[in-house]
């Protein structure tokens, strides 16, 4: 497998407040686990900027302009109880959505095998209309849109196993069969949304776990559930939603994932890409807020990305 990792610099410029859970050392962590020399063999490059239009694929046309209007000069501004907003914050989505659209490019051309795009801000909670959950545009949406615009891709999954639903995601493409929407979230939990029955026309499919479950429930979650359906949707493109904070050390939930729950699950999701989509595969970072349980996440998640079924760490 050719991996290739995406990454940058100015990701710190999307500035939060002391003691923000979703601040810059997130990306640093992900990146001082990934320079061992276990991963020497990453394909890396720097995410480039975008034009950032193209969040009109799934926000509405107002939806820049409120962010622009919301952007201060210096300093912080705040979207809501906890989405904040810095006057570098759209330079870095602006990066953020450029690193994601050139690891499609790399993968759909053939370049490389996958991609995994340490990027920041998260997206999964941006609606259509509202930024929200740390985030300020759906970058994994506009990636599968682009996907079928650019590419004519035809029929796009989504896998996201972030600790909390993506409540944004699934209202982008609650209503399009072409696109297929699955995720595995504890609840009761920030957003709140993400139960079972919600299943979209029929191309959703939410797979709550209850508080302090284990990857063990989670295995069983995706082998009984998740796989079969995301089988079944056989897609031309897997795009992945990567949410290291079900780990048992993070602060903002209480799952208790370990380092080799999140290789085992890239696996599976492997198996499905080789047999579906000639293994495309696409990987953004969203959530992840203890960051040696990030770190732990990334690494096995990576690793696996890279080495199939040999991937694995000792923790």
């Amino acid at each position: 497998m050719t991996t290739l990792l995406i990454s940058q610099k100015n990701f710190a410029d999307h500035v939060t407040p002391q003691g923000h859970p979703e601040r810059a050392d997130r990306i640093q962590a992900v990146e001082e686990a990934l320079a061992r020399s276990r991963f020497d063999a990453l394909l890396r490059r720097n995410a480039p900027s975008s034009d950032l239009t193209l969040a009109e694929l799934v926000h509405d046309t107002k939806y820049l302009a409120r962010l622009r209007d919301a952007r201060p000069a210096e300093g912080i501004g705040q979207l809501d109880g906890d989405t904040f907003i810095a006057s570098g914050s759209l330079d870095t989505i602006s990066t953020a959505l450029g690193g994601a659209l050139s690891a499609l490019d790399a993968v759909l051309l053939g370049e490389v095998d996958n991609a995994f795009c340490a990027i920041r801000p998260p997206g999964h909670h941006a609606e259509i209309a509202t930024p929200m959950g740390f985030c300020l545009i759906n970058t994994v949406a506009i990636l599968a849109r682009e996907a079928q615009r650019k590419y004519g891709a035809e029929r796009i999954a989504i896998v996201d196993f972030d600790v909390h639903h993506g409540n944004g995601t699934q209202d982008i493409f609650k209503d399009d069969p072409s696109v297929f929407y699955a995720s595995s979230h504890q609840m009761p939990l920030f957003p709140g949304t993400g139960k079972a029955t919600e299943t979209g026309v029929g191309n959703i499919t939410n797979t709550p776990l209850s508080p302090h479950t284990d990857g063990e429930t989670m295995r069983e979650a995706y082998i009984g559930r998740i796989l079969p359906a995301l089988l079944d949707f056989s897609p031309d493109l897997l795009l992945i939603s990567a949410g290291f904070d079900a780990h048992e050390r993070d602060p903002l939930a209480q799952l208790n994932w370990v380092g080799d729950d999140y290789g085992w699950l890239t696996g599976k999701l492997m198996d499905v890409a080789e047999r579906s989509c000639g293994n495309r595969i696409v990987s953004l970072l969203e959530g992840g807020y203890d960051l040696k349980g990030l770190a732990a996440g990334a690494s096995h998640h990576v690793a696996m990305l890279m080495d199939g079924a040999t991937g694995r760490l000792d923790d």
